[in-house]
């Protein structure tokens, strides 16, 4: 990640998003979904969404869209670099800051990527990510959607403790057996 130089992450403003509704539009795994720029555009507008831009030396290199809402919580919706800024780790360095942002928070990372995205899922896997299921002809007939997952562990700790509890012997009942 050394040619990156200093990254910066901070909430899209309105030119941000003119900017990242192109790259978005001329990129994959949008051009294969068929998603145009005013698809972009609604996304990145949705208020529900949390929109980061990724710079890199003052310029823009790529963004973040996060959703915190519903039963996923921590779901990384999008991760977009300029094809220029490609090859230099921001994609990487977006995953790692969206996750830390997410676990401040939640216990479980989710994404999709479709079966056709062969770069961003090598991306994922290399990030540690574990296939946690597939979508088959979910978006586009022929391919699947592929639902990953990093964790810290089960959504309710005590239930963890809990089960644990449970489940170890007392002294007592270790001499009985």
């Amino acid at each position: 990640m050394s040619s990156t130089r200093r990254l910066d992450i901070h909430p899209m403003r309105a030119p941000d998003r003119a900017w990242a509704a192109g790259v978005m539009a001329a990129s994959e795994p949008w051009l294969t979904l068929g998603r145009g720029r005013a698809d972009a555009l609604k996304l990145l507008r949705n208020r529900r969404k949390l929109c980061f831009i990724v710079r890199s030396g003052g310029a823009r290199a790529g963004f973040l869209v996060l959703d915190l809402n519903g039963p996923l919580g921590g779901y990384i919706q999008t991760i977009g670099v300029a094809p220029e800024m490609r090859g230099r780790g921001i994609g990487t360095a977006a995953l790692r800051w969206a996750e830390a942002h997410i676990f401040q928070k939640h216990r479980n990372v989710l994404l999709c990527v479709s079966s056709f995205n062969r770069g961003a899922l090598r991306l994922y896997r290399r990030a540690g990510y574990a296939v946690v299921g597939r979508l088959r002809d979910y978006v586009i007939a022929g391919h699947a959607e592929i639902l990953l997952r990093k964790t810290l562990g089960p959504l309710s700790r005590s239930t963890t403790q809990r089960t644990r509890r449970a489940t170890e012997k007392t002294p007592r009942q270790k001499k009985s057996l």
